[in-house]
This record gives C-alpha cells, sequence and structure tokens, in this order.
C-alpha cells in the first residue's frame, strides 16, 4: 500500500438544486438543464476548478411515474417513457458549457443502455474540454432501484484534476462504509457523493464520519428539497464542513479550496492517514510480546 500523497489544491464547487421526478415532462427536464448551467456559471465566475452536483440534477425518474403498475404501486419501470433526446440534449449543453467555461463538471443522470438492459444511474464525468471522461455506475442500489429501474454498475471510478484524485459514490452508498475504505486505499483525495436521501440528515452525518475515518474531503451534493436538515456541502478531512449551502432550499454552489496544507486538512493528510495505513500493515507484530498475563482474560488486576 503506498503512502499518502501531498495533493495539490484545487477549487471545487458542490452544487444543490431542484431535483424532478417525470421523464416525460420535456419542458422541466429543460429547465433542470437550465438551473444546472447557471450554476456552473456561477461556480465558474468563484474560480471553480470543477463542479459537483447532486443525483436526479436533471431529473430523478420517481418509482411510480415509471412503474408499468403505478401510479398507484411500484412496478417494473417502464423506460420507453424517458424522453431520451430531451434529456440527452440537456447533457449535451452541459459537456459544451464545460468545455466553454474549462471547468470541470460531475453530474448524475440514467444512463441508457442496449435494451432490454436497464439503464445505470450514473455520475458523468466531464472534463474542461467537454469530454466525458469516465463515468461511475452506482453499485449498492436500493431494493427498489435494484428490484425495478437500474442495472447496478460494477466498478469505482477515479479521476484527477490539477493533480488532485477524486472518486465517486451516488444514492444509498454512503451508508457502506467499505465503499470509502476502498476509495482511501486507491489514493483518492476527495469522494464526491451524490444522493437524494438524506433520511433526514443521518446521510450528511455519516458523510462526516467517512471523511474524518479516511482523511480525505468528502463533497456532499443533494437536492434544494433537503436543504432544510442537510443542505450541500464540502466536508475537510478533519470531519468538519468547511462551507455548506443554504438551509431555505435555494440553488446554490458552496466553493472550497482543497488544500492539504490548510488547518482543517493538515494533521489529517499528513500524520492520520499515513499512519492508519502503517498500522494496518503490521506495524504492531514486532511489539507483541508472549505473557502468561496477556493470555489469561481472567487474570485479575
Amino acid at each position: 500500500m503506498s503512502e499518502a500523497r501531498t495533493p495539490r489544491s484545487v477549487r471545487l464547487a458542490v452544487a444543490q438544486t431542484p431535483v424532478r421526478e417525470d421523464p416525460r415532462d420535456v419542458a422541466a427536464l429543460r429547465e433542470s438543464g437550465r438551473q444546472v448551467r447557471a450554476l456552473m456559471r456561477e461556480a465558474a465566475a468563484q474560480d471553480a476548478r470543477i463542479v459537483h452536483f447532486p443525483e436526479g440534477a436533471i431529473c430523478f425518474p420517481g418509482k411510480l411515474v415509471m412503474s408499468v403498475d403505478g401510479p398507484d404501486a411500484v412496478g417494473p419501470a417502464d423506460w420507453d417513457r424517458c424522453q431520451w433526446p430531451a434529456l440527452q440534449a440537456e447533457l449535451a449543453a452541459v459537456a459544451e458549457l464545460a468545455r466553454e467555461l474549462r471547468l470541470w463538471t460531475v453530474i448524475a443522470s440514467p444512463h441508457r443502455l442496449t435494451g432490454p438492459n436497464r439503464p445505470h444511474n450514473s455520475l458523468y464525468v466531464v472534463s474542461d474540454r467537454g469530454g466525458v471522461v469516465t463515468r461511475y455506475d452506482e453499485r449498492q442500489l436500493s431494493r427498489t432501484k435494484v428490484s425495478y429501474l437500474y442495472s447496478p454498475g460494477a466498478s469505482p471510478v477515479v479521476f484527477d484534476v490539477d493533480g488532485v484524485r477524486f472518486g465517486c459514490l451516488l444514492g444509498m452508498e454512503v451508508h457502506y462504509p467499505e465503499l470509502f475504505a476502498e476509495y482511501e486505499k486507491r489514493d483518492v483525495d476527495c469522494v464526491l457523493l451524490s444522493t437524494t436521501g438524506v433520511s433526514p440528515g443521518n446521510a450528511a452525518v455519516q458523510a462526516q464520519g467517512h471523511a474524518a475515518g479516511n482523511s480525505y474531503w468528502v463533497s456532499f451534493s443533494v437536492p434544494t428539497q433537503h436543504a432544510a436538515t442537510a443542505p450541500s456541502g464540502v466536508i475537510a478531512p478533519n470531519g468538519d464542513w468547511l462551507d455548506r449551502c443554504p438551509a431555505d432550499g435555494s440553488p446554490w454552489v458552496a466553493v472550497v479550496d482543497l488544500d492539504e496544507g490548510a488547518s482543517s486538512a493538515v494533521e489529517a493528510v499528513t500524520h492520520a492517514r499515513p499512519w492508519r495505513r502503517a498500522s494496518r500493515a503490521g506495524v504492531y507484530a514486532e511489539h507483541r510480546v508472549t505473557d502468561p498475563r496477556s493470555e489469561d482474560r481472567t487474570a485479575a488486576f
């Protein structure tokens, strides 16, 4: 296992946007795209190099909206209901604006597969040149998602911006600490977590724990609908919030510098993380002793 790297500083914007649930509504898809692009411009105006959006930023298809047994019962999703051309047009416009602004953009969307396979629930990573450089597909799906809506993904995704390494997670994956530990082993400096469910506020608390436990930044992006209990924000490697979007439900971007020399990061990045790696690699073995008072668990005092 390699030692923790020293990342260069990069400016990150995390967004909160309204999430709409009906992919049949072309006007709603267009409005979501417009709001995403407005926040991209705001992030660029604050000199961000990368902007991170919540799950369902263009649309988060509702289980009842999509259900063949709906609108009152959950059943298999009919993905022919999705206005794919409109959704793809909005994503293409996002990618073009990323190129114009020279802004890396991480945005969630269903990713269409070859029929009859269900789509992935995905995060597209669009570079500052406007191309999709990689895509993360949610792996640990909820029971409803995997039963009726999506095909699960299979692998983690890591990408670099200006020497800072990012990993991606989606949806309910905040509940799986092994996924965060997996990214620590891959030398990430920041995990981008996009979700629509916060159980009110519990997901944000868990995200803080993952940041502190792995000594890296976590960007927590959620819809404006959850802002009252868990607004979007960025968590430092010591587990503290660096900045958060307003709790009043406003579309917003919070902009922070991921800087390993900052007081909120230096101890965790330069000392805690390397020591945990050394301890997991077996540093204690040479210090263990053979002693009957150690082996006897009932030895008193």
